[in-house]
This record gives structure tokens, sequence and C-alpha cells, in this order.
């Protein structure tokens, strides 16, 4: 069983891929705007953990859940 097999198996597509990159560069994002603010700035109390949170909680599984519907 190769990789292609292994991940249609599973149910996971292109989409589904380019949607789990798509969590990365935000997850990324976030983490880089934390690096860039202050102890005590609004960039890094505020902005970056609502980005980190989008990436996380809502992006990386909707990656993993996501199903294309096949019209009839």
């Amino acid at each position: 069983m190769n990789t292609h097999e292994f991940f249609q198996s599973l149910g996971l597509t292109k989409t589904n891929f380019y949607i789990f990159l798509a969590s990365l560069a935000v997850i990324v994002f976030g983490y880089i705007l934390m690096a860039l603010g202050d102890t005590y700035d609004v960039l890094s109390l505020y902005i970056s953990p609502i980005v980190l949170t989008v990436g996380y909680v809502i992006i990386l599984p909707a990656s993993i859940l996501y199903k294309k519907h096949k019209n009839k």
C-alpha cells in the first residue's frame, strides 16, 4: 500500500491537504505575531492568541473533517 492509497482509504483528498497547509500557515503566522510583540503588547496578548486559536480549533479540524459532497 503506497501513500496515495493510504490517504484514499482514510477519505483524505488534496483539498484536505491544502486546508491542512493553510492551518499550518495560520499557526506559524500566529507564533510570528507573538514573537513580534513586546511582553505586554496588544499584539502578543490578544491578537496572536486569537489567530492561534482559529488555526488550532477551527481550521485544523476542518482539514480533517472536510468531505466533498457528491451531487447526483
